[in-house]
């Protein structure tokens, strides 16, 4: 059985250790220096002080061509060069989920291109997105970014592009920690 539930857990010690916390809107977590991430079958720590889950899950916004592009260049997590990585947990309006899939989509892709941008960034900038909407947690997504010291620009480009789009204007919370392998 493949587990598709995942913790990242901030706390005093960890795989990756934090270097910059920055709450980019809505309500902060609690500093932490380290975060771990392990499948969701595997017991937190008490030390921990807050726990993210999330859940690998069906791509929802992705046509075929797009998620052919996608499979043929991404790379895998967990790379020895990419000894950086960024946890960026986000919760998008009342607004975006009230919009059929159709309008969601045409924001997603048609005006911000959200895939095509991506594509521009792979594989130097690997990437899962980890969904927890459905199950209850405090924000909808948990995207886990992992790239090479030497990637590190072309990694705030991404961001930036990505959060100047249309699609950008619906999130309503959003955390940015990056890391270091520790």
């Amino acid at each position: 059985m493949v587990d598709n539930a995942f913790n990242f857990s901030g706390g005093p010690s960890g795989q990756w250790k934090v270097i910059k916390m920055e709450t980019l809107i809505g309500e902060p977590l609690q500093d932490v220096s380290h975060i771990n991430v392990s499948p969701a079958s595997v017991s937190v720590s008490q030390e921990e002080i807050w726990t993210l889950k999330g859940v690998v899950s069906n791509l929802r916004y992705t046509e075929k061509q797009e998620k052919d592009s996608l499979q043929a260049i991404q790379e895998n997590l967990g790379r020895s060069h990419a000894i950086c990585a960024a946890l960026i947990p986000m919760r998008k309006s009342e607004a975006w989920w009230g919009l059929a899939q159709d309008e969601r989509r045409a924001i997603f892709e048609k005006q911000s291109q959200h895939t095509q941008t991506g594509l521009k960034y792979l594989p130097a900038i690997a990437r899962k997105l980890y969904h927890c909407r459905d199950i209850g947690g405090p924000f909808d997504f948990l995207t886990w970014f992992e790239f090479a010291p030497s990637h590190a620009n072309a990694f705030e480009e991404l961001v930036t592009r990505l959060r100047s789009t249309e699609e950008w204007s619906y999130v309503d919370r959003e955390i940015d920690i990056r890391m270091i392998r520790a």
